[in-house]
Order: C-alpha cells, then structure tokens, then sequence
C-alpha cells in the first residue's frame, strides 16, 4: 500500500473520543490495520485492553531489544465533528490544492502512516537498540490510553517522538490543564428574613475574591518566557447558583481551568487552593467542596540538553520551543522517556471543520524518522 491507501483506511476508520456518550466510539477498527500492517513488517504486536475502558485500546510494537531505544507515539482517537460544515466527507481522505483533507489528517492519524513508510526498508534484524511504535486512546478526552501504559510499570523506551502537528517544529514544553469545581451549600429560605437560611451565592462572592488573588499571586510567582503567554492562567468559566430572586441561594458552583507552566504541581496547587479556601470560609455555617472536573495533564519539560531534543533540533533545523496546548507527552516522561513533540501539519488546523495536512510535511516528517532510527538504533 501506499501512504495515502494507509492514511485512506485509517481516516475511514471512524474513532472518535469524547466525554459526550452520544459522540464517544472505539478505537478498535484503528487498532486492528495498525497491529496487521506492523506485524507484516515484522515486528511483535501487543493489543492491550484499558481497565474501566472496555472498548479502547492501546498497540504496542516492538523490534529489537533492550529499553534504551527511539519510541514512536501517536494516539488513534479524533475529536468529534459537524459534518456539515466541511466541503468534503470527513471520514474519507481528499488530495485537492497540495494537502490532504479528513479527520485525522493533521491530528494525527498521518503520523502512523509516516512511520509506516519510513520504516519500510529498515533492517530491523540489525537493530542494536530497539525501536518501539505506541499507538493509543482517548487522547481527546480522558487520557485513559496514556495513563494506562503508565500503570504497567514496564520501560518501554528512552527517546520519544510524539507525532502531534507541529509544523515539524520540536516541541520540549507545554502547560498543565485542570479544570476545577467549587462547590457551596449553603440553606434557602425566604428572601425576606436573611436569617431564614444560608446565601450560597454571598459566599461565592468571598471565594470569587480569594481565587482572583491566588491567580494575581501565581502570575507574579511563575514565569517562562519561552511561552506566548509567560504566565499560568486561571480562566473564571462558569457559575450558577440558585433558582429564584425571591428564595435564598442553596446552592452555588463556581468552575474554572487552570493551565500551569512546567515546575508546577496540579496536586500541589489543588492543595494550596483548598488551604485558602479553608481560610476563606472558615466562619461561614455552610459546607464546600473541591472537586476536580477531570484528573488534568501535567505541564510537560524535557531538557534542553536531552539528547533527542539535540537530534530533533539538528534534524529539523529550528530551536525546540513550547505550546499552550497539552499532550501524552508528560506521562511519557514520567515512565523515563525523554520525550519531544515533534510531526507533520499545524495545530491550527485541528479540531476544525475540513482539517488538512499540507503535502509538502510528508517527506521531512519521512526523512526525521528515519535519520532518528538510524541515530538511536541503528
């Protein structure tokens, strides 16, 4: 098969992952062509379930041995979409205007069918360190697929490359992302007698200040200026509470995300919000509650001396940098990878209605996989 016959499959191959039940699906069918094609390559394929998560899957595939080698990674999931707003079906590729269009074109089903044409002609028998290929789930959504590779406690590999659309542009940082709720119960009552009950919404208004001053103060403590915005933000993105102008708020929520620079613990800041908070409400005769809205991604930072940074870097001619948006790429690191972010297409074209990939990212994105094989395996 060609490239385009195997982006063409994997394209048709419908995967999307969402939070939303009504959008969510199984990776499987993306699973099964990626577990034939590389197993008809010769390398040893690992389908493993996900606890909690019947119907996704993770690949492994494997050449050569020890747990020093190059890691080639990728996830198979896509993010929902509106097919009617595109000028094509989304689920079948089309080469028009010097790029391919379909979901996952760009985000980042090409980076699988790049890996399979560059390692065509590779003589896996003479690997003297090992190659690894790792395809996963959810990355979209719940992040379950990566986080699952880390509950198994096995090293998988020393340098990683994660496909996502990077212009073909080494990425070695990116921020954090958790998305809190603030939850207030407070006791309704008549609005005419305040001491009828508990204002959720009075409340709220003390923990509105608090979290505006913690953000102030974070933004003075942390900065980094390899990225566009040089500080941690803290979005206010929603709050409701109450029911009725003439009742006592019972309850108000208040949720925001927060996305942290490298260096900066999402456990650690969880825990100096709840101490404040404490403080905050500490009078008040109501109850409250913390809660993250999902587990959240840890800021990523690779060091810049890393040797497949290095490599990266020299290959592609451009100086690693750092994005806002998120990746696997710091749960590979945390299972003693060093890991850059680094593929084919651009991020602005993700996630949106007639997703391309421009042709002229195929070949380069061919020629650093494999001048990276050769570097670290061969």
């Amino acid at each position: 098969m060609t490239l385009q016959d195997t982006l063409s499959r994997l394209i048709n191959a419908a995967s999307v992952s969402s939070v939303n039940p009504a959008w969510d699906m199984s990776n499987r069918e993306v699973i099964e062509h990626l577990e034939s094609w590389f197993d008809a390559l010769g390398f040893r394929t690992e389908v493993l379930t996900i606890p909690g998560h019947p119907d996704k899957f993770n690949l492994i595939a494997s050449a050569g041995q020890g747990n020093e080698g190059l890691v080639l990674s990728g996830h198979t999931d896509t993010v929902p979409f509106d097919e009617a707003k595109w000028h094509s079906d989304p689920l079948k590729l089309q080469e028009r205007d010097g790029r391919f269009y379909g979901m996952g074109s760009a985000d980042m089903k090409v980076f699988f069918a790049v890996i399979i044409e560059a390692i065509r002609e590779v003589p896996l028998q003479q690997l003297k360190q090992p190659l690894v290929i790792i395809a996963t789930a959810d990355e979209e959504s719940t992040m379950c697929g990566a986080k699952s590779l880390t509950d198994l406690h096995r090293r998988l590999g020393r340098h990683a490359i994660i496909g996502e659309p990077t212009d073909m542009k080494p990425v070695r940082q990116h921020k954090g992302i958790s998305m809190e709720s603030i939850r207030i119960n407070g006791r309704s009552g008549h609005s005419s007698d305040p001491s009828l009950g508990v204002n959720a919404l009075d409340a709220m208004y003390q923990v509105l200040g608090e979290v505006i001053q913690w953000r102030s103060e974070l933004q003075q403590r942390y900065r980094n200026q390899a990225f566009k915005v040089a500080f941690p933000t803290l979005n206010l993105g929603h709050i409701h509470g109450g029911d009725n102008p003439n009742r006592i708020c019972g309850q108000c929520e208040l949720q925001f995300d927060l996305r942290p620079l490298p260096g900066m613990s999402l456990d650690s800041l969880r825990g100096e919000l709840r101490q404040r908070l404490s403080k905050c409400l500490h009078d008040a005769d109501l109850n409250w509650e913390l809660t993250p809205v999902f587990d959240g991604i840890p800021a990523m930072e690779t060091p810049r001396d890393a040797a497949i940074v290095q490599a990266v870097e020299q290959l592609t001619g451009a100086e690693s940098g750092a994005v806002a948006f998120g990746t696997e790429g710091p749960f590979f690191n945390s299972m003693g990878m060093q890991t850059v972010i680094c593929g084919p297409g651009s991020i602005e074209q993700a996630h949106q209605p007639d997703e391309y990939l421009p042709l002229k990212h195929i070949q380069p994105a061919i020629n650093l996989i494999q001048s990276l094989i050769r570097q670290f395996c061969l």
